[in-house]
């Protein structure tokens, strides 16, 4: 039995505007603060277990927290379990899902909203890092759209590039095609094949997880796109501890859907927030009801009016944050 929420789901979704928004945090917050033990304790250790009035009173939990401690918000039993793809060697984030619809609703929306419907697309995946972990919510993602796509080409794709090919050369005047691919699986394409991809939106969906040497993401997006014959690539900003996604049409540009929000903390003050300039990013996600909705990440990051954008990753990312039940 699910604790009981003090609104109804469906309704973040149809927020409208930023008080709206607001609205919704400051419940969750206090929900979250009362079912969740370990945010609770938290707040209460970094002395921030304040009267909070606006959404920059709020703690954000460092997300490192998912490493070590069990983020679970009211009492149920998990459906889901989603871990990080990490690399050798590291603890992987671990997130618990009670209600994986919330999950579903929260990806086709924000789908929907920035490209349409499903059903208008061949959904291909070419994600083969994602693929070797049983518990990826990204896989969850895209095997949910493929499925839902409801043509019999939409698929994942370890390896087979030629199928894949294959594939997109066959049906491209009939109907739009998403490829979502992790970075080295399309710089492999891209240096192994002669495709032309420019009637594809290509999405990309992280790094290069140990197979190539890192290369910043513009560098990498100005590979894809002469290799490829496209004129931008995609991308799409989502992490294991989250439940929500943001999308960029291009040029590391992100928006999230309404029931998500980024907020730029300072660099040296996790309880500080940066105008105009680089910082760290912090998430509130409102669909992240039964875990933690405030997650301060690993990632360094600008606004951009009411978009963003990533610039890289804190270089003490495993040890930095107010890590205090930890320690």
């Amino acid at each position: 039995m699910l604790t009981e929420l003090p609104f109804d789901i469906k309704n973040i979704f149809n927020i409208s505007s930023s008080e709206e928004f607001e609205k919704y945090a400051i419940q969750l917050f206090h929900f979250q603060y009362e079912n969740n033990s370990v945010y609770r304790s938290y707040c209460q250790l970094s002395k921030r277990d304040i009267e909070v009035k606006t959404i920059h009173d709020i703690p954000f939990l460092p997300i490192s927290f998912f490493k070590n401690q069990k983020v679970i918000t009211g009492k149920g039993e998990p459906k889901l379990e989603f871990h990080s793809s990490g690399t050798t060697g590291t603890t992987k984030s671990k997130h618990f899902i009670l209600d994986p619809t919330i999950y579903e609703l929260s990806f086709i929306k924000a789908f929907e909203h920035f490209y349409g419907h499903i059903e208008d697309f061949i959904i291909l995946g070419l994600l083969p890092s994602y693929m070797e972990n049983q518990h990826s919510s990204l896989i969850y993602m895209v095997d949910y759209l493929i499925t839902h796509s409801k043509d019999q080409d939409s698929g994942l794709f370890m390896n087979d590039f030629d199928k894949l090919c294959q594939i997109i050369e066959a049906r491209k005047h009939e109907k739009k095609i998403i490829l979502f691919g992790v970075s080295y699986a399309l710089l492999d394409l891209a240096e192994k094949y002669k495709v032309d991809l420019s009637h594809c939106i290509i999405m990309e969906t992280g790094g290069m997880k140990g197979r190539r040497k890192e290369i910043t993401k513009a560098e990498m997006h100005d590979k894809l796109c002469a290799a490829l014959n496209t004129k931008t690539i995609h991308s799409e900003y989502g992490m294991t501890e989250l439940l929500s996604q943001a999308y960029s049409s291009g040029h590391g540009i992100f928006k999230a859907p309404a029931w998500m929000k980024v907020l730029i903390r300072e660099q040296t003050d996790p309880f500080s927030y940066s105008q105009g300039k680089s910082g760290g990013v912090n998430v509130i996600d409102l669909a992240n009801v039964f875990s933690c909705s405030f997650i301060e990440t690993q990632d360094l990051g600008r606004q951009k009016g009411d978009s963003f954008e990533i610039l890289g990753r804190f270089d003490t990312s495993d040890i930095r944050g107010c890590n205090l039940l930890i320690q």
